[in-house]
């Protein structure tokens, strides 16, 4: 038997992650006191305890699950072609075990990465971690996504 009402066709997930601007949870005043701190980190232990620590913080501002942060002391892995490194991966999220994953040092040089960078790595990577739990996204690289990203690293700022 057919309906006689229209259907109302289901928005991607692409869609969805484009809708979707910005965080919508209020960021602490310890998430932002330990990013900062992050910020002067090298040592891969105290990079650990600090990235724990800001994970376990960003999820309770979220009321998501908590997830684990594994910290490499590997090099990246990369690619090279004619020499030249092409691709470079600074982390990675697996949403089936909760863990988050990231190389503490450069793909070349083998030189421990720089603050920053190991922030936003580990923010990139918990940014896929509320996509999947909160939002029920299969988190890819929309405009949305790096929208939202920005929008927690603004409100760490801040």
């Amino acid at each position: 038997m057919l309906s006689s009402e229209p259907r109302v066709p289901m928005r991607s997930n692409y869609e969805k992650s484009n809708a979707i601007l910005t965080i919508d949870f209020p960021v602490s005043r310890r998430a932002r006191f330990i990013a900062q701190k992050l910020l002067r980190s090298k040592t891969v232990l105290f990079r650990q305890k600090l990235g724990d620590a800001l994970l376990d913080e960003l999820a309770d501002c979220a009321e998501i699950d908590i997830v684990q942060l594994k910290i490499s002391p590997a090099k990246q892995y990369h690619k090279k072609r004619g020499g030249r490194t092409v691709f470079k991966r600074y982390g990675y999220y697996r949403p089936a075990s909760k863990y988050i994953y990231i190389t503490n040092f450069t793909a070349v040089r083998g030189q421990p990465l720089a603050p920053k960078t190991f922030l936003t790595t580990l923010l990139h990577e918990w940014m896929h971690h509320y996509d999947y739990c909160k939002l029920k996204l299969n988190s890819i690289h929309t405009k949305g996504f790096y929208l939202r990203l920005a929008s927690l690293q603004d409100t760490l700022r801040s």
